[in-house]
């Protein structure tokens, strides 16, 4: 198989994870209103980035630099898919920009409102906080909002060592 095929494969795959995160959402809400919706996706989301976040608990609580390199090394096609930009790294704090997002940008194609992605965005980044707060650091993002470019701005603090 070649490479542009696999590529094109894991991108189809990343779409379709984006369509049944908003699929899983329509339906939720309509069973349990939209804030209950928005809460257990949040958390089933959040459960799988701490399992994502084991293999970087060999950096915290405090090296950032170490997770920045195994965080941007581990980023799909290369970084190209996420097109991750370290905007700051030093021992008090990592900012991570992402250009791209594969999710984004199958909702925006699906022809989602912008609020409705902003809201799956929203969601969808409870995998960082699961990933980063699981591997034993403070975190928090800036999720994408309408008229924004790029994608999630991600905060990664030294957490506090417990």
């Amino acid at each position: 198989m070649s490479e542009s095929t696999l590529r094109d494969e894991l991108y189809a795959a990343f779409k379709n994870r984006a369509m049944m995160v908003y699929h899983i959402y329509c339906e939720l809400t309509e069973e349990v209103g939209e804030q209950r919706a928005t809460d257990i996706l949040k958390r089933s989301i959040y459960r799988r980035g701490v399992e994502i976040g084991n293999k970087f608990k060999q950096h915290a609580p405090q090296d950032l630099h170490g997770l920045s390199e195994a965080f941007l090394g581990g980023v799909p096609d290369g970084g190209r898919m996420f097109q991750p930009e370290v905007v700051h790294c030093d021992d008090t704090r990592l900012d991570i920009q992402l250009h791209r997002c594969p999710l984004k940008e199958a909702w925006q194609e699906a022809g989602l409102t912008d609020g409705d992605i902003a809201r799956l965005c929203h969601i969808a980044a409870a995998v960082d906080d699961g990933t980063f707060e699981g591997a034993g650091f403070s975190f928090s993002a800036e999720t994408w909002q309408p008229g924004q470019k790029g994608c999630c701005l991600l905060r990664i603090r030294p957490g506090r060592g417990d």
